[in-house]
């Protein structure tokens, strides 16, 4: 029989302050096949990983179990520290008395008597672990970045200047996603375009980045260092490698339709650069739009491009890569207004978004920078500024912070008053949050030295009436309600994922959250990991946040495939599924369960074979095998029976 050594954490008084960890230790130490028990106060701190290698050598211990916390925070850990004393590390477990015990209860009794069955469950298993060996796995040293905004691009740049290739895909023509269509970014208001240009040139003439923008992933399959990539690169109806960007056909297009860059303020043609410093700088066909592809007249572009650059047969391309790691930066998109009716639905021309104001703002927007209200031009001299348009409002809309609005309904307000100096700010706050470097200050000088006013109250209802924009609220400080005819409504919309985030997730078989956000594997230890290895995630399509903070989460997500490029071969955990041969049946039912894709039938043989690479462990196909013939490494039947043994009392 192994001989088991059983450490039980204090954590403090994380868990000693509900469970008595000295019992838990005695009772263990009376288990079948355990020969050592002890209780630590800090077992995951050097002295008590010391004591853990000492006890290996001196107890000759064949396994060990430490009680403490989740094994998400340190089984890794005490594996390493296991393995230093000469331990095979799958022969550490952990038994979770912290999270499953300690945490949720609040009877110290009951809580040590559940502690001690959780331990006895880990012995249970742990007498009848293998030694196993990590799988080897060769790396494909090529990135995929998914999305050209700016967490996108500060991925690729990172990633390409440590020498290895990079492929960035963006659906739209031209990277430089939302932070493209800024004036200035708050606190220090540096021109957005001169700080988000010299990183788009950089991107688009890298040596080791390919770019490969209006494209969209169509399949990823494959495994950590070696996924396989279909990318479909839609057709622009323009030959790049022949057009040198001149610009005359965008000019010339009779095809008027709103421009989604200006949000809606402008037109473009049907033939259009999406924004002057667009990267690449070429045009492409909208054929939804077009008046050739809707009526099979017009070509007026094809007329005026004198070098032949048009090309209305050109179709859709799926190009094959193979990538060893992904980043998925899919960004985010606004609220839109029509999905707020008591906010004017969409229908008050001058009831826009903030980044519509942007827009306005921006020296290269359709008024150049002088702040004018859409319906009739005319300059607004009271502008009503909305904050949380759908956030934080769980019964009807979203229920989180959009994180970024306090702030850039700040900067707002302070550049509308430096445009328009007679004009009069209002703002509407339920909080003002400044959770940033120099945010606070640049929120009290807004207020206390511009002429802002703060109202603290949500708005009820905006409405048209004639020329004036009239709008509804409270000021919860004096109680009073409000009303002011406005010339200009500026609603801070909430953040939300993009529409293809949902789409792309089940392509890559990585989570979601509740909000449709993409999901990291752990908030804290694993922030830019997704659960599948080898998927990060970078930026807003991760959950809202500002610029300073997504640069910094695009940074640690290349440092994170960098770091996994450096190795020759990646070792995975071996903890996985496996089929008894002269059991399966062919039946197929495992294959159709797993989301790994991990499992495949061989013709010859007329069974299920595991990709072990692919393989995550999750157990879906064994509990789905009719006839016991899947089996997982490490958590077999027999091992879950004996779990079961041990918590009802028996051995």
């Amino acid at each position: 029989m192994k001989r088991i050594g059983v450490f039980v954490c204090h954590c403090g008084i994380n868990i000693a302050g509900t469970v008595d960890v000295e019992r838990v230790a005695r009772e263990a130490e009376k288990m079948p096949g355990v020969a050592f028990a002890m209780d630590y106060i800090y077992m995951c701190s050097e002295p008590g990983q010391s004591l853990v290698r000492e006890k290996i050598k001196e107890e000759k211990l064949d396994a060990v179990i430490i009680a403490a916390c989740s094994p998400n925070l340190h089984e890794s850990t005490f594996r390493a520290a296991a393995e230093e004393a000469g331990l095979n590390p799958w022969q550490c477990e952990i038994a979770n008395i912290r999270e499953q015990c300690s945490w949720i209860h609040s009877d110290r009794k009951k809580a040590t008597e559940k502690a001690i069955k959780i331990v006895g469950t880990i012995v249970g298993k742990t007498r009848l672990n293998e030694s196993l060996e990590p799988i080897s796995v060769s790396i494909t040293k090529k990135a995929l970045v998914i999305g050209g905004g700016i967490a996108g691009i500060q991925a690729a740049l990172d990633i390409a200047d440590s020498g290895y290739p990079v492929i960035l895909v963006e659906k739209d023509s031209s990277i430089g996603g939302h932070m493209a269509q800024l004036s200035e970014t708050f606190p220090t208001l540096d021109c957005s375009q001169c700080i988000l240009t010299p990183k788009m040139v950089s991107a688009g003439k890298h040596p080791n980045i390919t770019l490969m923008t209006y494209s969209e992933v169509e399949e990823v399959s494959g495994y950590v260092g070696n996924f396989k990539v279909k990318i479909r690169r839609k057709a622009t109806s323009v030959d790049w490698s022949t057009c040198t960007g001149c610009g005359l056909c965008t000019e010339k297009c009779p095809a008027k339709v709103p421009s989604e860059f200006d949000r809606g303020l402008t037109t473009r043609g049907a033939i259009y650069v999406p924004f002057p410093q667009a990267v690449p700088n070429k045009p492409v066909i909208d054929r939804d739009n077009c008046i050739y592809y809707k009526t099979g007249k017009c070509r007026l572009c094809e007329k005026v491009c004198e070098i032949g650059a048009i090309d209305f047969d050109q179709k859709d391309l799926i190009i094959e890569e193979e990538i060893g790691a992904i980043i998925t930066a899919t960004g985010y998109e606004t609220l839109p207004i029509a999905d707020l009716p008591h906010y004017g639905a969409g229908e008050v021309p001058d009831v826009i978004d903030g980044l519509a104001f942007e827009r306005i703002l921006s020296a290269s927007g359709p008024t150049t920078g002088e702040v004018r209200r859409p319906s009739d031009g005319m300059i607004p001299k009271e502008v009503v500024f909305v904050q949380c348009a759908g956030s934080r409002d769980p019964e009807r809309f979203k229920p989180y912070c959009s994180k970024i609005c306090c702030m850039y309904t700040t900067k707002h307000a302070l550049l509308y008053k430096h445009r328009v100096h007679d004009g009069q700010p209002y703002v509407f706050y339920i909080d003002i949050r400044t959770g940033g470097k120099g945010y606070e200050e640049f929120y009290h000088n807004a207020e206390e030295e511009e002429g802002i006013v703060y109202l603290r109250g949500k708005v009820a209802k905006i409405f048209r009436d004639g020329d004036k924009t009239v709008v509804w609220g409270t000021d919860t400080l004096t109680g009073r309600n409000i009303e002011i005819a406005a010339d200009l409504v500026v609603l801070a919309t909430a953040i939300v994922p993009t529409e293809s985030t949902a789409d792309l997730a089940n392509k890559l078989r990585i989570q979601t959250g509740p909000n449709g956000f993409l999901s990291e594997a752990h908030p804290k230890l694993r922030p830019v990991e997704c659960i599948n290895a080898g998927f990060f995630i970078a930026g807003v399509g991760q959950g809202p946040k500002d610029i300073p903070e997504t640069v910094a989460q695009a940074s640690g997500a290349a440092c994170k495939v960098i770091s996994l490029f450096s190795r020759d071969h990646l070792e995975q955990d071996p903890a996985v599924a496996w089929v008894d041969e002269d059991l399966c049946s062919g039946c197929r039912t495992c294959i159709s369960v797993c989301p790994y894709d991990a499992r495949e039938f061989d013709e010859e043989k007329e069974i299920v074979t595991v990709n072990e690479a692919l393989c995550e462990g999750c157990g879906s196909c064994v509990a789905a095998c009719s006839c016991g013939a899947t089996q997982q490494r490490n958590l077999s039947d027999s091992q879950i029976k004996s779990m079961v043994t041990a918590s009802l009392g028996g051995e």
